[in-house]
């Protein structure tokens, strides 16, 4: 297991020396977030963020993310350029010495909640997804923004979006997605790079856009579609783990003793009693509806040798900055795997 953590550039509060001193830290997970979606991140922009991130002792080995653009989810007569821009962007990346890219492919929105500082009954305030917020949500709102939303879009291209992806559907999307994989693998293959798909959060349909990746079958369906060992996925225990119908350490055992997961995303939730609604909780197993240590036992197991990354944690001890990605609740998340870990490792011998 390959400890990371998220860091998003220059302007985080989180400093990179800070997260040197969390014990095992191998990697930090980044990306170039000053260039528009579907273009080419240039080597100069690649290097700098290279060089940083070493000068502070730690690899540069793993982006999150570069982005899918819209066009090539949809299938629009315009995706073979951003599709080119694509492959370019995983030879840059290669050259650099980046073996991971995680990305996504959840149609105009990414991970969504309905509030971001609900304060919990410990005093910390967490990300939540309750569906009574939700259901009185208008996506097509010009004034409503979300986490994970992309507020860039008017109110008439936002509207615009909705209808192409309704006449589109689900098997649509699967299509598209096929499309972009059968391009980008084989480039990926010659340079060495693991592709990993992070899952819809939440995994189920939000106001009517498809969603595909979600369960078990359709992380299947998702492998097949190119069967190769450099199509793979961010298993994010989190985002899977908030649907009662996914069971995560039988996920988890399944793709790593395959060879499938190249980055792990390791969080809990805690499940509400409607079945939808759910409240980011800390890692440890006592907290929410995730048993932490079994998924590290069968990671354990199947001689899990990838990334992995403590999630999105609580805001604690006053800290202000980024909602879910503090310093000190990920620092404790990350403690928290490692102990675990060692105790297996020791176990072992």
């Amino acid at each position: 297991m390959k400890l990371s953590f998220r860091w998003y550039g220059s302007s985080d509060p989180v400093k990179l020396e800070y997260i040197k001193q969390i014990p095992t830290m191998h990697s930090i997970v980044t990306a170039i977030y000053d260039v528009p979606v579907g273009q080419v991140w240039e080597m100069d922009k690649i290097l700098n963020l290279k060089n940083e991130v070493e000068k502070a002792g730690l690899k540069f080995e793993v982006i999150e993310s570069v982005p899918v653009h819209e066009d090539i989810k949809l299938g629009l007569p315009s995706r073979d350029i951003y599709i080119e821009n694509y492959k370019k962007n995983i030879e840059n990346l290669a050259k650099a010495g980046v073996k991971v890219i995680c990305y996504n492919f959840m149609p105009v929105f990414d991970w969504t909640r309905s509030q971001l500082d609900k304060q919990l009954e410990d005093g910390s305030t967490a990300l939540v997804y309750y569906k009574d917020q939700v259901d009185k949500l208008d996506p097509l709102n010009s004034e409503l923004s979300l986490p994970g939303w992309d507020s860039s879009y008017t109110k008439e291209e936002m509207a615009q979006l909705f209808e192409k992806y309704k006449e589109l559907g689900e098997e649509g999307l699967w299509k598209n997605l096929e499309y972009f994989l059968k391009e980008i693998i084989p480039v990926a293959e010659i340079n060495d790079m693991k592709m990993a798909i992070h899952p819809d959060d939440p995994p189920w349909p939000i106001f009517g856009l498809p969603r595909i990746i979600t369960n078990e079958s359709n992380l299947d369906r998702f492998l097949n579609l190119v069967d190769s060992k450099y199509n793979g996925l961010t298993l994010c225990t989190g985002s899977l783990g908030c649907a009662n119908f996914n069971n995560i350490p039988n996920l988890v055992d399944k793709y790593s003793a395959m060879g499938r997961i190249h980055f792990m995303h390791v969080r809990n939730v805690k499940l509400l009693n409607d079945g939808v609604s759910f409240e980011e909780s800390a890692h440890y197993s006592g907290c929410g509806s995730l048993d932490i240590v079994k998924i590290m036992k069968v990671l354990h197991k199947n001689k899990f040798d990838g990334y992995l990354r403590p999630d999105h944690g609580r805001m604690i001890w006053g800290e202000t900055g980024k909602p879910g990605y503090g310093l000190y609740d990920r620092a404790l998340g990350a403690s928290y795997i490692t102990g675990i870990w060692e105790t297996l490792e020791k176990l072992d011998k």
